[in-house]
Formats: C-alpha cells, sequence, structure tokens
C-alpha cells in the first residue's frame, strides 16, 4: 500500500441514476463499504417526477475504480454509471453555498 503522504489523490464523480426507493443508498453504500472503498462525498437528487434519482459519488481515483464500478453496474436499482473527471465541482459548487451556513462562531 502506498506512503498517504506521497500519494496523490485524485477525485472522480460517479453519477448514477437509480429507482428511487427506501434501500438504495444503503445497497450502494454498503458494496463500497464491503470493498474498503470511502465515499468522499454524496448527492442525491430526485428526477423524472421522482421517480429515479440523480446520485453523485466524490470517490478518490485508484487501481480499484473499475471493479468497484462494475460491481456497482449489476445493483438491480442502477440503472445508469458515468464517470466525470469534473464532477467534483457539483461538489464544489454545493460547498460554496453551504459554507457560510457551517461556519462556527467564535
Amino acid at each position: 500500500m502506498p506512503d498517504a503522504t506521497t500519494a496523490i489523490e485524485t477525485l472522480v464523480t460517479l453519477r448514477l441514476t437509480v429507482n428511487n426507493h427506501p434501500g438504495v443508498m444503503s445497497h450502494i453504500c454498503g458494496l463500497f463499504a464491503r470493498r474498503a472503498y470511502n465515499l468522499e462525498g454524496i448527492l442525491v437528487t430526485p428526477i423524472n417526477g421522482g421517480s429515479t434519482c440523480s446520485v453523485w459519488l466524490m470517490v478518490n481515483e485508484d487501481s480499484r475504480m473499475d471493479q468497484v464500478i462494475q460491481q456497482v453496474r449489476k445493483l438491480h436499482d442502477v440503472l445508469d454509471v458515468r464517470v466525470e473527471e469534473t464532477g467534483k465541482n457539483v461538489f464544489e459548487r454545493l460547498n460554496a453555498c453551504l459554507e457560510p451556513s457551517f461556519a462556527t462562531p467564535r
């Protein structure tokens, strides 16, 4: 395993389209947890009148990512998976909007 101080991490975003019902996020997060693959960020928004959702997962790109993507695609409720290298902008914009409201008073 590479030394954490020398490893350069590249964040990418997986954009999933999933069926919207209870338990879907549990299945997705469980898959990542079983493979010890950390999720750096999660954003979920309903689409198509709420019958499906877009799920953005910010992850570190490493040698295991292709295998994880293949496993995510096999989940019953996952309809589509895309890798977006510029998708982390979604998280940067969200953080910029939320940052002032989460600032701790001094």
